[in-house]
């Protein structure tokens, strides 16, 4: 028996690589902006929501190995956007601390992500963007195996 042929314009997986490649080269050319990288934006949004998180913290709230978290925050110190601190309970621990530099970021980063926001939007209707969101929110926690929770 004959295998399908792959119509690779029909494939999901195919269009949502386009799309994250898109929006990944968009995403670095607004962080540009403000000095910062895409991926430096997502480990201080999550420091903006609770600062002096462990480094395998932010590795398992981001989806990245530790050796990429750790490569992260040791360019972020570089720049001064973030310090290592031990804890005085825990000298195995070391938590992560936004800088002065790097909450004067937060309303450049802000002005940037509320465009690559405006961009995204101007594509699909409000109808269609609720849709959107959960169908991506379903497809993510499909390819991670983590169920995704709700933030309150």
């Amino acid at each position: 028996m004959q295998e399908k042929e792959i119509v690779w314009d029909e494939m999901l997986a195919l269009e949502m690589a386009r799309t994250a490649t898109a929006f990944r080269t968009l995403l670095e050319r607004q962080m540009l902006k403000t000095g910062t990288h895409g991926g430096q934006m997502f480990v201080l949004l999550e420091l903006w929501k609770k600062d002096g998180l462990r480094q395998v913290d932010l590795a398992e709230r981001l989806g990245v190995s530790a050796p990429t978290i750790n490569k992260m925050i040791g360019g972020m110190v570089k720049e001064k956007l973030v310090v290592n601190e031990k804890l005085e309970d825990d000298a195995r621990s070391t938590r992560i601390f936004l800088t002065h530099k790097a909450n004067a970021l937060r309303d450049p980063i802000d002005e940037q992500w509320k465009d690559l926001e405006a961009t995204c939007r101007s594509a699909v209707s409000d109808a269609e963007r609720g849709l959107l969101i959960d169908m991506l929110t379903r497809v993510r926690a499909k390819l991670t195996g983590i169920e995704i929770v709700e933030e309150d």
